[in-house]
């Protein structure tokens, strides 16, 4: 099943949000997102103010980019799921029991 442009903007926030900064690669595999889209998703976020690019200096005047959810991704990320908690409460309660026959 795929998922929704929505799910996976919620799966890359989810990411961050569990295991902090991280590079590109590591947050491709952990949201399970290719290279290119991932780009895009992270360009989305970051001018939605949801992700921050920040740029970590390494050894020998070499540099590392990282991204770091921001206060608002958390507040997001934190709607959501309260959101969906929501939406399964009501969904359970509608449903209707199977009859045996």
């Amino acid at each position: 099943m795929r998922r929704s442009k929505l799910e996976i903007h919620l799966d890359v926030l989810t990411v961050l949000a569990r295991h902090g900064p991280l590079k590109l690669t590591h947050i491709m595999y952990k949201a399970n997102v290719n290279c290119d889209a991932l780009k895009q998703y992270l360009d989305f976020l970051i001018q939605h103010n949801l992700v921050e690019e920040q740029t970590l200096q390494k050894r020998r005047h070499k540099t590392g980019v990282v991204y770091v959810i921001t206060e608002r991704g958390l507040a997001v990320l934190k709607y959501f799921r309260e959101i969906s908690s929501a939406l399964q409460i009501t969904e359970d309660a509608q449903k209707v029991p199977a009859f045996l026959y």
